[in-house]
């Protein structure tokens, strides 16, 4: 029963959500993610790590594709800046797999929270 009021309610806020909210909250949830991978870096397997970047990596993907894309609304040079953004993040994602040094998911994480808090502060 209480399962089921709960996955009643996730419904529903989801839905009272709006998708700049939508978005900074998937950043944050990244963000906390890579969070523990990188406190746990050495006892976490290369699949848990891998698990945790590919999430990361897909948000982005599906976040770039979304502001720049010929149905957004953003001015060309907002669009460009967050293509550039989603490169730079998919490099980094790269570079910390390659490297296995727990410091360089420091990046993704503070990338990711600054989006989310610029996306909560500004007006709809």
């Amino acid at each position: 029963m209480y399962k089921q009021a709960a996955q009643a309610y996730q419904k529903t806020s989801q839905v009272a959500v709006s998708p700049r909210e939508l978005e900074a909250n998937l950043l944050m949830k990244a963000a906390a993610r890579l969070q523990l991978i990188k406190d746990e870096w050495a006892d976490a397997s290369l699949a848990e790590k891998d698990d945790v970047l590919t999430y990361n990596r897909k948000l982005w993907t599906i976040l770039v594709t979304s502001a720049t894309g010929a149905e957004s609304q953003l001015p060309q040079d907002i669009k460009n800046n967050i293509a550039s953004l989603g490169v730079f993040v998919f490099r980094q994602t790269v570079t910390v797999m390659s490297s296995d040094d727990p410091n360089k998911v420091t990046t993704l994480i503070s990338i990711n929270r600054a989006i989310a808090e610029g996306l909560r502060a500004q007006p709809e």
